[in-house]
Parts: structure tokens; sequence; C-alpha cells
């Protein structure tokens, strides 16, 4: 694999990443939720630089330490427009657009829904996309700003990538995730997985990362057209987003 990748916990659920090219050696962390853990892991990997940070929106679990990132390592910020919200961006992006981190190649794809301006980092050529909070295990972020079109439209465009990706998801939310899926999804895959989830929770083991085709499998809000074809397929998204969020389980 071209892409090195150290994963991590942070603050209370999150997942801090560290990535390098091993080409160049150039590094980059995905996202800033804790500009000290990073620190410290950076200081663990031996990898001896920050050269960039890739965020995915402005909330302050993923920019909050943009600001002493940058003053401790130099790091140049590379995210959507709305960081600058809370935090320093040195170069914003958008859908499409292209980054290096040294031979590695990402492509930009709109993750709009739970931020208007989320963005996901996709690499073909690694494999390996990080999703923030557009997409969870089992389940997807909270739709604080987007609207349900603008929401499905972005989880199409990441179920579309290539089954065997391998998707970085920000937060260890799977074991809550599973509940929700098991309420409204009588598909066998689902109790499967939910099962092999419980049992990594209560060993403490992160169910992060996971891929695409286990999510299109598994994930009720891939599959909301098909446990509701009464409605079309963003309404069908919309009915389960607002169930989960009133889920007691």
């Amino acid at each position: 694999m071209t892409l090195a990748i150290r994963q991590f916990p942070c603050l209370g659920d999150n997942y801090g990443f560290l990535i390098r090219d091993e080409e160049t050696g150039q590094v980059a962390s995905i996202d800033s939720p804790d500009a000290e853990a990073i620190l410290a892991e950076l200081d663990a990997s031996g990898w001896g630089r920050l050269d960039f940070i890739f965020n995915t929106h402005w909330h302050p679990d993923h920019a909050g330490g943009n600001a002493r990132l940058k003053a401790e390592t130099g790091c140049f910020i590379i995210g959507p427009e709305e960081v600058r919200r809370i935090a320093p961006l040195d170069q914003p992006v958008a859908d499409g657009d292209q980054v290096r981190l040294g031979d590695t190649s990402f492509y930009i794809l709109d993750a709009g829904g739970h931020t208007l301006g989320h963005v996901a980092w996709w690499s073909r050529r690694a494999e390996v996309v990080f999703v923030g909070d557009c997409l969870f295990a089992m389940g997807c972020g909270r739709m604080f700003e987007g609207t349900p079109d603008q929401f499905w439209a972005s989880l199409e465009r990441l179920a579309a990538l290539p089954p065997d990706t391998t998707a970085y998801c920000a937060h260890e939310y799977s074991e809550a995730n599973a509940r929700f899926a098991l309420s409204v999804d009588p598909s066998r895959a689902v109790a499967e997985r939910a099962e092999v989830i419980f049992a990594q929770r209560a060993q403490g083991l992160a169910t992060v990362p996971t891929t695409i085709g286990l999510e299109q499998a598994t994930n009720p809000f891939l599959r909301a057209p098909l446990l509701r074809p009464d409605l079309d397929p963003a309404q069908a998204f919309a009915a389960l987003r607002v169930a989960k969020d009133n889920f007691v389980g």
C-alpha cells in the first residue's frame, strides 16, 4: 500500500488519522479533533513532520486543532471554505478538486448534508476514503445544515465508490447505529453484522474502518429505498434520519 495510516482515539468518541505517503514521506492529519493527541501520535510515529491538515468540515471536533497544529508544525491546511468559520484555512477545496500528498492523489467529493460544505477525501490509488461525519459504520451523521436531497446525493456518491474501498469514519458510533439498524432492517446481514459489532465493542475494539461494500449491505441509510419503497429515495432517507434522531434503544 502506498499510504500508511495511523488511527487513534481522541476526545470522547472521535478517531484521529495520520497518513503518510510512503514514496515521499509527506504526512497529513485528517481533520484536527485534538491537537495534543495528534502531536503525541505524530511523535510516536517517528514520521518527524506534519505537512498538511485535510479537513472534512467546520465542526470544532474536526477543525478545532487547526491553529495549534499550524503554529507548532507549519503545516498547510486544506479543506472546504466553511472551515474559516472557526479555524485557519490555507486552501479551500470543493467537489471535483484534486489534492496531492506526495505521490498519492486525493479526489474531493461533495459530502454535504451534515454541514453544507462537508467533503470526503478519496484516494483511488490507495483505495481509501475519509468520510468525516457523512457516513458511519451502519449509520450517517445528523442532518444539521443540509436537506434530505443533498444528504441522500452525498450518500449515493459514496456508495458508488468501489465496494472494496476502505472507509474511515470519524466517530465510534457503531454500537448505537447497530441497535437502530436492527429496529428497522430485518435482513440477516444486518443481524450478523450487529452481532460482530457488539462483540468488538465488548472487547474494547474499534469498529472503524469499514468498507463501502459492507455499508451497502448493512447500513440502513444506504438501504433507505429498500426499507421504505413507498417513498422516493431522498424522502425514504429523511424518514430514517428522523427515526434515528428520536430512537431510544
